[in-house]
């Protein structure tokens, strides 16, 4: 008799922990963001499990477009996320989606944890996730109870969970990537003409209201037809990708820095007089002229021609002409050079 009622309460845990996989598992399905993919996940483990350490595990990937991109700004994540190379993560976790539990030698495994009082963990249940079917990195739980994780226990609500993240990951990838499209441009990365329109909108009326400077770079690349036709348009792709590369990584966070069409590029620098985004442009000309891009046994050097405008100038009146002005400051430039 004792024997059935201990299997009864047995099957009444585990249908109590079973639901509470599956409200995890329902809650996390229709998010369509990372930062609140993993922070309610990681949250909804540790309440309703009552798990002192929940935290991710993710391989640096390197790829311009990687999700650790969409997780900067999360408080929660800042320390429940730890970033690890592809040989670390490999090192101690098997290749597979087979999740693991360890209580035993846990010095190894420090390297997965983030910086949190490692010498209180006992055991640790780690689950791989995956994305298009690689693995990207691991769920995991750690516990001060040296039985809370050990190996032998059923993990497989555990990898069923892990399943559904890897699915949502898919879901949110996709969501992240049309969204990520609709304001950047697809082949540098940098913003597009949709979304600097309406930057720039806003910066010229931030900066006539409270009588600050605004300038604005319209410029291109200097015989870029030519690039193409001698080199080939893969070439000349290289060449958008690193002056746009270059152009962000010269400028402060609270400039712009889009592209405009084809081999146009605009620059828009708040709290900035005409005098000091031309001493910018001037600066970005030489280091460009000095870097040449090494293509096919050659290397070429890119020239860029730029036009600068700013609130400075009066007769601006509207954000429009503000760019206009620019504009045909670059083909005065042009015309002067020629």
């Amino acid at each position: 008799m004792q024997n059935i009622e201990t299997l009864l309460e047995l099957l009444k845990q585990n249908d109590e922990i079973a639901k509470k996989f599956q409200a995890i598992e329902t809650k996390i399905l229709s998010i369509l963001n990372f930062t609140d993919l993993f922070e309610i996940l990681l949250n909804e483990i540790r309440q309703k499990f009552h798990v002192p350490y929940v935290w991710l595990t993710l391989i640096n990937t390197g790829d311009d477009l990687d999700l650790m991109q969409f997780l900067e700004d999360s408080k929660v994540l800042e320390t429940n996320l730890n970033i690890v190379t592809s040989e670390t993560f490999f090192g101690m976790v098997p290749q597979g989606t087979q999740p693991f539990l360890v209580n035993d030698d846990l010095q190894p495994y420090y390297r997965l944890l983030p910086p949190i009082k490692k010498f209180l963990v006992k055991s640790m249940a780690v689950a791989p996730i995956t994305l298009d079917g690689q693995i990207i990195g691991s769920l995991n739980q750690a516990d001060f109870s040296y039985l809370r994780f050990a190996p032998g226990i059923d993990t497989s609500l555990l990898e069923q969970l892990a399943v559904k993240v890897s699915l949502c990951l898919a879901n949110v990838t996709a969501h992240e990537k049309l969204k990520f499209l609709a304001y950047h441009d697809p082949l540098t990365g940098i913003l597009n003409r949709r979304v600097l329109e309406s930057i720039l909108t806003r910066e010229f009326h931030r900066a006539r209201r409270y009588d600050s400077s605004l300038s604005l770079v319209f410029l291109d690349i200097d015989y870029f037809k030519k690039i193409n036709d001698q080199y080939g348009h893969d070439a000349g792709d290289q060449v958008l990708m690193q002056l746009s590369h270059g152009m962000t990584g010269m400028v402060r966070n609270s400039d712009v820095v889009a592209r405009y069409a084809g081999d146009e590029f605009i620059v828009l620098l708040p709290e900035t007089t005409a005098e000091e985004a031309s001493f910018l442009m001037d600066r970005m000309r030489t280091h460009f002229l000095e870097t040449p891009l090494p293509i096919h046994d050659t290397s070429i050097s890119i020239s860029i021609s730029f036009g600068v405008s700013s609130l400075e100038d009066k007769t601006i009146t509207t954000p429009e002409t503000l760019l206009k002005t620019a504009d045909a400051e670059l083909y005065r430039m042009k015309a002067e050079r020629k």
